[in-house]
C-alpha cells in the first residue's frame, strides 16, 4: 500500500521495496562499524511472516526505512536508517508514528530494539518513549577493533 502526504510517500509493498531498502542502507550506514545488512540477508528475512518493511520517499526520492518483525505482542525493530540528506526532517519521527500505529491495530505490547552505544540515534528513541531495559556488554566490534555495548531498549505501545 502506498500512503502519500505532501510529497512523502509511504511505501510497504512493491518490487522496487529491497531496492530502497538497500540504496538507503549503503547511504546510512557508516561501514566502520559494519552494521549494515547485505541484499542476501533482507531478501531472506522480508518475505517472512510477521516482517514490515516500510520505505519513505520525499518527492520521489528514496529517505528512509525500517524493517521490523512481530511475533505473538511483542515487535523488534531491525533496522531502521535515513539517508544523511534527509535527516533532521522528520523521516525517523514519521516511520516510528506509522510501527506504533501498526503495533496498537495488532495488540502489540511492546516494541524492542537494540543500538550500538554511543549511536546518534539513541537521543531519539529516548525522545520517542523507549527507555532501557538492558545491555550487552562489547557486543559490537568495529574495523578497527574497538567494542562498544548494545543498549537494549523497549517502547511500551498504549
Amino acid at each position: 500500500m502506498i500512503q502519500y502526504h505532501d510529497g512523502w510517500a509511504f511505501l510497504d509493498t512493491g518490487d522496487s521495496l529491497l531496492d530502497y531498502v538497500m540504496e538507503i542502507m549503503t547511504d546510512a550506514f557508516d561501514p566502520f562499524y559494519g552494521e549494515a545488512w547485505n541484499r542476501h540477508q533482507c531478501n531472506s528475512i522480508m518475505g517472512l511472516p510477521g516482517v514490515y518493511t516500510l520505505v519513505v520517499t520525499i518527492e520521489g526520492k528514496p529517505a528512509g526505512f525500517l524493517l521490523s518483525r512481530t511475533v505473538f505482542d511483542e515487535c523488534e525493530l531491525l533496522l531502521l536508517a535515513v539517508k544523511p540528506e534527509f535527516r533532521r526532517e522528520g523521516v525517523a519521527t514519521a516511520l516510528f508514528k506509522k510501527l506504533i500505529a501498526k503495533a496498537k491495530i495488532e495488540d502489540t505490547k511492546y516494541i524492542h530494539l537494540e543500538v550500538r552505544e554511543k549511536n546518534p540515534a539513541l537521543n531519539l528513541y529516548y525522545q520517542i518513549g523507549f527507555r532501557e531495559v538492558g545491555r550487552r556488554i562489547n557486543y559490537y566490534k568495529s574495523l578497527n577493533g574497538d567494542l562498544y555495548n548494545a543498549i537494549t531498549l523497549r517502547f511500551i505501545v498504549i
